[in-house]
């Protein structure tokens, strides 16, 4: 089979001998595969990712000194079945999977690791157990996006978005308009997107952003056309004053059990909820220092360089900080029906498809934000130029 292999960052299409599938795996013709930031990264900084991924318990992250196939972001057809497996599908049917093969009991990292290459290839191999059918005869190039949109999903549901909140999505890139996406899907009434480029502001407002600001001319934090009651610490205090004056009028109650109730059901006053989707650094300490007090700070974005961060003003301000990684097979399988019954669509993030020959000169293009956000790899065809 042809494929793209990167090695010490340069890449190279070579024709790679057929993978054939082990115990409950099967073998799929790629049909469409995403390039990811995460692949951008991985070309310059995998020794560290790797470095990072051993410190955290996988220790078979890509080094820059093997020979690696990239592409977690993939849809194809069913080609052959391995040992062990209960042939759900017939061959050419349409699925996606999880990234992700089981060698034994060690998990491998799917177009991250060099035991387990991945789809930027004619070809690619995935754990039967975390595969799906593609549904509603699904275009590919909107299947291929299941991936990155289910990271958008995850996030999403990890913010515990309330509808009648307000949701800032700090960075428009791919990620970032994914979960732009998601938070409308979900029935998020407002969200205010923030973004440099205006190219990626257009595609915020195409994606359903409700407010959509460049941060070099208008905070996001004004933006929003509902304006918060807590806007520093001096309304969280008086907020307090107010809710003891009005309990303390409540005859043969005591306000005490009121609150006990609302700390049981989790309810209160409450800030924003933002998610950081840029990942350099010194964004996120910008982020803590001007998000109203009580927000949750959703980080999505990875900085791969050591930051700074204030934890006295995220305290003051008793802004909750949560990060996030990947999804569940549960999400995977909701955002692909999502997508098939076009509840979310995915299409203005797709700017640009290219052959195994243009994977170079995609990286390089994605390189700026003016153009591209999400390009995809056709392994049949010859466009070694990106093209719609």
């Amino acid at each position: 089979m042809r494929a793209v292999v990167l090695t010490k960052g340069e890449f190279r299409v070579e024709d790679l001998p057929t993978p054939t599938p082990g115990p409950g795996q099967l073998l799929v013709n790629v049909t469409r595969c995403g390039i990811c930031g995460s692949d951008l990264h991985a070309r310059v900084h995998c020794d560290d990712l790797a470095d990072l991924a051993a410190a955290t318990g996988y220790d078979n992250f890509m080094r820059s000194d093997q020979n690696i196939v990239l592409g977690h972001e993939f849809t194809g057809e069913v080609l052959e079945y391995g040992p062990g497996t209960r042939r759900r599908w017939k061959t050419g049917t349409p699925v996606v999977a999880l990234p992700i093969l089981r060698h034994g009991r060690v998990p491998e990292l799917t177009g991250l690791s060099a035991a387990a290459p991945g789809g930027y290839a004619e070809q690619v191999l995935v754990q039967e157990a975390m595969t799906f059918e593609v549904p509603n005869g699904l275009a590919p190039d909107l299947a291929a996006l299941t991936e990155p949109m289910a990271v958008g999903w995850h996030a999403v549901r990890r913010g515990r978005v309330g509808r009648n909140q307000t949701a800032f999505v700090i960075g428009c890139g791919p990620i970032g308009l994914a979960v732009i996406s998601m938070l409308k899907a979900s029935g998020v009434r407002t969200v205010v997107a923030s973004d440099f480029s205006p190219r990626r502001r257009e595609l915020a407002t195409r994606c359903g952003a409700d407010v959509v600001v460049d941060p070099g001319v208008e905070s996001p934090w004004q933006a929003t056309p509902k304006k918060s009651r807590i806007n520093g610490a001096a309304d969280i205090l008086n907020l307090g004053f107010d809710a003891m004056e009005r309990l303390r009028r409540i005859p043969n109650v005591p306000w005490w059990y009121l609150f006990r109730l609302a700390h049981t059901l989790n309810q209160g006053p409450s800030g924003p909820v933002v998610f950081e989707c840029v990942g350099v650094p010194g964004i996120l300490d910008q982020i803590l220092s001007a998000a109203p007090p009580m927000s949750r700070v959703v980080v999505v974005g990875v900085c791969m360089q050591p930051d700074t961060i204030h934890p006295a003003t995220a305290i003051n301000k008793e802004i909750d900080l949560r990060f996030v990684l990947g999804y569940d097979p549960g999400e995977f399988r909701d955002t692909l029906h999502m997508i098939a019954d076009g509840k979310v669509d995915p299409s203005p993030l797709i700017t640009g498809t290219v052959g195994l020959a243009g994977v170079d000169a995609a990286f390089a293009a994605l390189g700026s934000p003016e153009q591209h956000a999400k390009v995809l790899i056709d392994p049949r065809s010859p466009a070694v130029t990106l093209g719609r």
